[in-house]
């Protein structure tokens, strides 16, 4: 997920829509109880009704649209061509473009795990804390990735299980033959035992937050949720980083890296593919028939779709990040101004758009970026931790 800064502008959320009268319906609530560490925050969120429902599914399925689209084009890369050329799954197993080496490859899976395991321990966990602690509820609670649907929780675990996939070398929490944990688990028991301990130990750390976090950003599980992905990233970047390095010319990488390749990147993006075309069908049939139960149906499908995106983000390199597929699908968190823009502009499919080259740098593309990919779905779908209603 990248994450972009947009902690302003999240209240204005009047859209010219049907909302309540009261002088303060675009205030945020706040009450901290006494004695408690927990943070009671009401938001006067938007209504769909009759006068707004065509444009909210219409946007609603052109963002739709494009999930389904980026998903297929990150599995293509990876599984039939990459600009032009083989597959990019063939260039990571035969050690080309950027890898030079097997043990190369094992770094970047090792990195990926790093990376989004720091992710979640200092940024999707560690600055909504910040923030409360510096009695900014408010911005805190904006900041908590996935508060709309009250699914952060799974979604920083399934992160977590993204490590779990990449050091078991499969997707059933089964080690494969060729892996990291088994290769680990034969030449060096004391790492094997500590990896897998501190996974687990982060993903029950996460697991056991008082949920929703966007409701209990001051709670003490929050803190240990912290210190069990910080004890992950250590152990990942010092000592298996190390184990890799030290075992460099050993031939059971190049077994690993396809192993990896094969039985867990392939696997989750294929997921990727069919659970965002099923999304896209449930917003098609809300779209051309919109109810409180298409609208749940939408919501559930929006959830099951989360699980494969959210196990794939401890291999955030290569097309997800050279095509700006990650920031197109999973930018956070929302610009709600510029959604309001998009609807209210009659030109919903051509403000969600870019073309051309990708660059990171592009404040163009970025604000394009910011209002479509999951969370731009999760907002027009769900209110307060349930699905919409109408």
């Amino acid at each position: 997920m990248k994450k972009q800064l947009f902690l302003i502008g999240m209240l204005a959320l009047s859209l010219g829509f049907t909302a309540c009268d009261s002088e303060d319906d675009n205030e945020v609530k706040k009450t901290i109880p006494e004695g408690t560490s927990e943070v009671d925050i009401n938001v006067n969120n938007i209504d769909v009704t009759a006068q707004n429902v065509a444009t909210w599914t219409q946007y609603a399925t052109a963002v739709a649209n494009l999930l389904a689209k980026d998903a297929s084009d990150l599995n293509e890369a990876w599984s039939e061509s990459y600009n032009g050329g083989e597959p990019y799954a063939l260039t990571f197993k035969n050690f080309g473009g950027e890898y030079q080496s097997a043990a190369a490859c094992v770094q970047q899976i090792v990195d990926g795990c790093i990376d989004i395991a720091s992710e979640v321990g200092t940024a999707k966990i560690g600055e909504p804390r910040d923030l409360w602690e510096a009695g900014k509820y408010t911005e805190a609670v904006y900041a908590v990735e996935s508060w709309y649907s009250w699914h952060s929780i799974d979604d920083y675990s399934n992160n977590i299980l993204s490590i779990r996939n990449a050091f078991n070398g499969s997707r059933d929490n089964k080690e494969a033959k060729h892996s990291l944990a088994s290769f680990t688990k034969s030449t060096d028991a004391a790492l094997y035992n500590n990896v897998k301990g501190k996974i687990d130990a982060a993903y029950n750390a996460i697991k056991s937050m008082n949920a929703p976090f966007r409701s209990h950003i001051g709670s003490n599980s929050v803190v240990v949720a912290m210190n069990a992905c910080a004890d992950l990233v250590e152990v990942l970047e010092n000592d298996l980083t190390r184990f890799v390095s030290n075992n460099a010319d050993n031939d059971e990488l190049k077994s690993i890296v396809s192993s990896y390749v094969d039985y867990v990147v392939l696997p989750t993006y294929s997921s990727l593919v069919s659970s965002t075309e099923a999304l896209r069908q449930s917003i098609l049939a809300l779209s051309n028939q919109p109810s409180t139960a298409n609208f749940k149906a939408a919501a559930d499908l929006w959830i099951e779709a989360r699980e494969p995106w959210e196990t794939s983000e401890a291999f955030l390199f290569g097309p997800v990040a050279d095509l700006g597929l990650d920031p197109n699908m999973d930018s956070w968190p929302l610009d709600v101004d510029a959604i309001k823009d998009v609807m209210q502009s009659g030109k919903i499919e051509e403000l969600i758009k870019w073309e051309g080259e990708y660059d990171e740098e592009n404040e163009d593309i970025e604000a394009v970026q910011n209002v479509r990919g999951f969370h731009t779905l999760e907002f027009l779908l769900f209110k307060d931790g349930k699905a919409r209603t109408y």
